[in-house]
């Protein structure tokens, strides 16, 4: 049976995390075990893993050319697979591809999180010992399959029946609410094999085969995962499954403008990147004197809106009816998605901008996200969006939450130079302040006075979005006074109210 991931991209390692990757040269059926066992607990909801068997494991990586399996010991392998899986209690059989890689036979094991955890399977299992061997628990820590200490048995059957909402099946759906058009196409866009297989067997079949359906054989439902990318109105089952996003030129609400993106969540999510790209995001070409190449920066730089906006979609609630927002002003961009981050991640993470969740909330959602490179892999979300806005020059992202937990609101600062600093349209208007730091700050400073040439505090202040100048934007300047950063532009007039800075050449 074809999986519904590219081979070459599982095998390398493209969409899939390390972590759920295990490498084995040869079949050997205890450690196989242990692992499918590990990976079926799901103790950190990653949504399982995969064994790939006839390739080697070389520093993590897998070892080329591969060395494959025996064509003729592959129906042995089966047989002893099914056999030595009806060891684990309860019971459970991965999903096994039969392939061929650079031209060598290989095994593929499929190891979803399993609806039953926990599992626990023999320690030994050396032929004739199987059978009366001690059982244990085994889990997943890092790339390693390990047994769980009495700790984590505690905490596996706390986790007992615990399925995340997106891996549930859906009692209010039908088989016909999934589109085999729909999985055609995803099954396209990644690559799989099981694609040419979609095109003629029935959609009942391959929905089985790729795990978007539960229940037993005669009361089939569609999981809400398969709902969620595979019908053409998740809202039907998920109140307020959508994107919308409000442009607030004023704060009166005078030109505002409201989209909705609905649909399946990656088309939502396209759409939505779309507007953004087209409608919202802008570019400014600034020439340097005695430079060739002319710097170029955003209001805000796409590559942290679209990471921004893809984790939203992979950690909000659909439990919650309340859609994914995004309000642009001015200032600032702001995309809110609920609930908020999960407890372990504390104020101050939040305040450091370090926020690594070590458990998912929607783990088949992110399979699905990451198979179609709409989302970066386990906890590189937010690196990516501090890196984007470092390299566009603009000021560091806020994330906000309250004491409960109940949203998350990721805020873009635009870049100084679209700020409306000097305009007629601004002036005399309270702009939303937004805490910035002293090195943001200097930055910012530093790039309002290349525009302007010379500003006076108050011009400054009214530049960067304040009433008046603040206790930390006047640290940001005496420091950058004693960089030699910038001067005043009459130093034998230091107490003249109309005293302006400038860049120092």
């Amino acid at each position: 049976m074809a999986l519904p991931i590219n081979i070459d991209d599982l095998i390398n390692r493209r969409v899939v995390e390390s972590a759920r990757v295990e490498y084995k040269k040869n079949w050997n059926a205890e450690p196989i075990v242990h692992s499918i066992c590990a990976f079926a607990n799901d103790i950190d909801n990653w949504g399982g893993g995969y064994l790939i068997v006839g390739v080697e494991e070389e520093d993590g990586m897998p070892k080329f050319p591969v060395e494959g399996i025996r064509k003729e010991a592959i129906d042995r392998i089966n047989k002893e697979l099914l056999q030595k899986c009806n060891l684990i209690e309860p019971r459970y059989i991965p999903i096994v591809e039969h392939t061929t890689y650079e031209g060598k036979d290989i095994l593929i094991l499929w190891a979803p999180g399993g609806e039953n955890r926990p599992y626990k399977c023999p320690v030994s299992i050396s032929e004739g010992k199987s059978v009366k061997s001690e059982k244990a628990y085994y889990i997943r820590k890092l790339s390693n399959t390990i047994r769980a200490n009495a700790l984590e048995e505690k905490e596996l059957f706390l986790l007992a029946n615990n399925v995340p909402f997106d891996d549930r099946a859906n009692l209010k759906a039908n088989l016909e609410d999934l589109r085999a058009s729909l999985i055609a196409e995803y099954l396209y866009s990644v690559g799989s094999d099981l694609q040419q297989e979609a095109l003629k067997r029935p959609l009942a079949d391959i929905a089985v085969d790729m795990r978007l359906v539960g229940g037993p054989s005669e009361f089939r439902k569609p999981l809400n995962v398969g709902l969620m990318f595979f019908s053409e109105d998740p809202e039907r089952f998920f109140d307020y499954a959508r994107i919308e996003i409000v442009d607030k030129p004023d704060p009166t609400g005078i030109g505002m403008t409201e989209k909705l993106f609905t649909g399946p969540l990656d088309r939502q999510l396209r759409d939505a990147l779309s507007y953004l790209q087209n409608y919202i995001i802008q570019e400014k070409v600034k020439k340097v004197s005695g430079q060739a190449e002319a710097e170029r920066f955003c209001n805000y730089p796409y590559a942290a809106v679209e990471e921004a906006l893809s984790n939203a979609i992979y950690h909000k609630s659909y439990q919650i009816g309340e859609p994914i927002t995004v309000v642009i002003t001015p200032e600032q961009m702001e995309i809110t998605s609920l609930p908020g981050p999960d407890r372990t991640i504390s104020d101050e993470d939040l305040a450091n901008r370090r926020m690594i969740s070590r458990r998912y909330r929607n783990r088949r959602i992110g399979d699905f996200l990451k198979e179609l490179r709409l989302v970066e892999g386990r906890n590189t979300g937010i690196p990516t969006i501090l890196r984007a806005m470092k390299e566009n020059g603009s000021p560091l992202p806020t994330f906000e939450t309250d004491s409960d937990r109940t949203y998350l609101t990721v805020v873009l600062p635009v870049h100084a130079s679209f700020l409306p600093s000097f305009s007629k349209k601004s002036a005399g208007r309270e702009t939303k302040r937004t805490y910035r730091t002293v090195e943001e700050l200097k930055s910012l400073i530093l790039t309002a006075l290349e525009e302007t040439g010379a500003s006076s505090t108050s011009e400054l202040a009214a530049a960067l979005g304040y009433k008046k100048s603040t206790t930390t934007m006047r640290k940001a300047i005496q420091e950058l006074l004693r960089e030699e950063k910038i001067a005043y532009q009459n130093p034998d007039h230091l107490k003249d109210k109309k005293q302006k800075l400038k860049i120092i050449p």
